[in-house]
């Protein structure tokens, strides 16, 4: 079995975090350890009209943001990978700076001292220049910087389809196989590329 964490911290977009837990548990050999802030528990409610326990209950094992003597607190209990979804400035700040005071920032600080996936779906924008200096830290340490961009390619016709998405390139980055949305295979041939370089239009 993978064991995947999967941190929701209070940044808006909560859906990333929900979907990815719901997709994860139909992996069969995939293990979910769920983490909730109490900034997510507010947003859940807010944006889906969700409980936290609904939420931690589609995860293999579920811990609280404050047990930071929890198991996936430590290097020594192996995991596979761990996704932030989303993940607030405030959530990227801590793990930038160690500031390992909740289980999410410290399992996140695990993964990066153990050199394992670490998966940062940043939810903010614009950005400043001490939000770059963040994601510019954390990605030196070895984490992934994933803001959610939609993929207009794929014609999206509801916000589900944005989030469906999200979560099939977060699985790839973390080398979980899913199909839950179309991938690009390419536009039909362009006529204009079989013709010589200085035919074609500037």
């Amino acid at each position: 079995m993978r064991r995947v964490v999967v941190g929701i911290s209070g940044a808006s977009g909560a859906a990333y975090g929900v979907h990815l837990l719901d997709v994860l548990r139909s992996a069969p050999d995939v293990e979910t350890h769920a983490i909730v802030s109490p900034g997510a528990e507010r947003t859940l409610r807010h944006e889906l009209d969700l409980s936290a326990s609904a939420v931690e209950q589609m995860a293999t094992r579920r811990h609280h943001d404050a047990d930071v003597g929890a198991a996936v607190a430590s290097g020594t209990y192996p995991v596979h990978a761990m996704v932030v979804a989303p993940c607030s400035i405030r959530t990227l700040g801590a793990i930038a700076s160690c500031q390992a005071d909740s289980l999410i920032t410290r399992a996140a600080d695990v993964c990066l001292k153990e050199r394992r996936r670490l998966v940062l779906v940043v939810r903010e924008t614009p950005l400043h220049l001490g939000h770059l200096r963040l994601m510019t830290a954390v990605t030196e340490a070895g984490a992934v910087i994933m803001p959610p961009v939609p993929a207009w390619y794929a014609r999206p016709r509801a916000v589900a389809d944005i989030v469906e998405h999200t979560v099939l390139k977060i699985c790839d980055l973390i080398g979980v196989d899913t199909d839950i949305a179309p991938r690009w295979t390419g536009l039909d041939p362009d006529p204009s590329c079989d013709q010589p370089a200085d035919r074609r239009n500037p």
